[in-house]
């Protein structure tokens, strides 16, 4: 009499086992990559808004500083001059933020990577 695990259907049974064993383990890689993509999201957030918190204050009192330095002779062409570069400094900000948010992401690479691995394997026990 042939053992239990032996013939076709055994070997389907552990190969639908060893299947499902990769989707698992990827799937598990998967979660972590979010996890870790969000947790790391959510830090960039927070430093950035601490970040533009702290240099806005600082720009504003630093202009309000330089407009009463020249209060009594050119406090309109200081306003000015300070509201251009500020403009300037915006539109620099917004060019770097565009292509920031361009850029390719790097997410999921390794999943993809083992991915790659696991069907490059699979192709060569076909072969």
């Amino acid at each position: 009499m042939p053992e239990a695990g032996s013939g076709l259907f055994g070997s389907v049974k552990r190969f639908a086992a060893t299947l499902a064993s990769i989707v698992s383990t990827r799937l598990e890689l998967l979660a972590n990559e979010l996890q870790e993509e969000r947790l790391r999201l959510t830090q960039m957030l927070l430093f950035a808004l601490l970040a533009l918190f702290c240099f806005g204050m600082g720009l504003l009192l630093l202009t309000v500083f330089i407009v009463v330095l020249f209060w009594d002779d050119h406090r309109l062409a200081v306003l000015g001059a300070l509201a251009v570069i500020f403009f300037a400094l915006g539109s620099l900000a917004a060019v770097l933020l565009r292509g920031k948010a361009q850029e390719k992401s790097g997410l999921f690479s390794a999943s993809l990577a083992e991915l790659a691995k696991d069907r490059e394997q699979l192709g060569a026990s076909h072969e």
